[in-house]
């Protein structure tokens, strides 16, 4: 969501912020919210992206802007949509509006990470997350159920759970589909249960199965159907793309995972560690990183990573 305050004489006369895809846009409730609206002609607009300059689902914030004649905008970056991207600014310059561009952009671009990854990267922004053992492992090499075997603690798996909340998708293969019978929502918390995404090969998948309880919608994506000799990881994020997935979680097995780590198609990974061993199991994935945050969730470790190299 796009930020937005109006200020005047060093004070917050308005403020507001995007309202769910559709609806208003942050200058748009900022301004609303400016009791004496005269005030605006003496205001400063500080907004954390460019103002858009097109008709979408709403009209352009630049006309409102210029309308309102708010003569100083304040913008933290530029917004790359193909029908933005730097178009808001010169109408705003051009009416003779005051613009200031790159007022804490770096933290703007942390915020819009998403946003920014889907427009410049064509593809969502991924979060690989996936937990080992302290001697490296993912699961033990033979299970008995198709129940998961949990590796990390109760206090990390309601994390992850936060975790899907707050991302569009969640994508895994067909095998811990079948292996693990999980759910993918977000039922240990208070949240938005993400779009699940299956990988699989053809695979015939029981509609008993708990991806398919309704109680989130499930796409799946049949990599029979993926061009041959072409990289599975680049194909994926080529039907993610268009079908408007702007992040993902990818929380599948080595094998789906590196999907995503062989093609260098990742922005984060978030590891947990548990306090356990197994003899004899699944490799965990190898990642390479510069630097790390570590983190205790319970008795856990948990690895945040970035990729600067994406």
């Amino acid at each position: 969501m796009v930020g937005c305050l109006i200020v005047k004489d060093d004070e917050i006369i308005g403020e507001g912020y995007t309202d769910p895809y559709g609806g208003s846009h942050a200058e748009v409730n900022a301004i609303k919210s400016v009791k004496n609206q005269e005030l605006l002609k003496s205001a400063t607009l500080y907004v954390t992206l460019e103002p858009c300059s097109h008709h979408g689902k709403t009209p352009p914030c630049c006309d409102l802007i210029i309308s309102r004649q708010i003569p100083r905008v304040v913008i933290g970056c530029i917004d790359p949509h193909e029908k933005v991207c730097g178009q808001g600014i010169a109408r705003l310059k051009a009416s003779g509006c005051q613009v200031i561009v790159g007022v804490e952009e770096a933290l703007c671009k942390l915020h819009h990470k998403r946003f920014l990854t889907y427009h410049t990267k064509k593809r969502p922004y991924i979060i690989l997350k996936w937990a080992q053992t302290k001697n490296g492992f993912v699961a033990p090499k033979n299970k008995n159920s198709n129940r998961p075997f949990w590796i990390s603690g109760k206090l990390s798996r309601q994390l992850v759970h936060q975790w899907r909340a707050e991302e569009q998708a969640i994508l895994v293969g067909a095998n811990t589909v079948t292996k693990d019978n999980p759910n993918l929502t977000t039922r240990h918390i208070v949240g938005k249960n993400p779009i699940r995404i299956i990988v699989s090969n053809n695979k015939k998948l029981s509609r008993q199965l708990n991806v398919f309880n309704g109680d989130a919608q499930t796409i799946l994506l049949n990599t029979d159907e993926f061009k041959k000799g072409e990289p599975i990881g680049t194909q994926i994020c080529d039907k993610l793309y268009s079908q408007k997935i702007t992040s993902l979680i990818v929380e599948g097995g080595p094998k789906t995972l590196d999907y995503f780590l062989s093609e260098n198609l990742w922005d984060e990974a978030r590891i947990f560690e548990g306090n356990t061993d197994i003899k004899q199991g699944i490799k965990a994935p190898k990642i390479s990183f510069d630097s790390s945050e570590v983190l205790s969730v319970g008795q856990d470790h948990l690895w945040y990573i970035t990729n600067k190299e994406a």
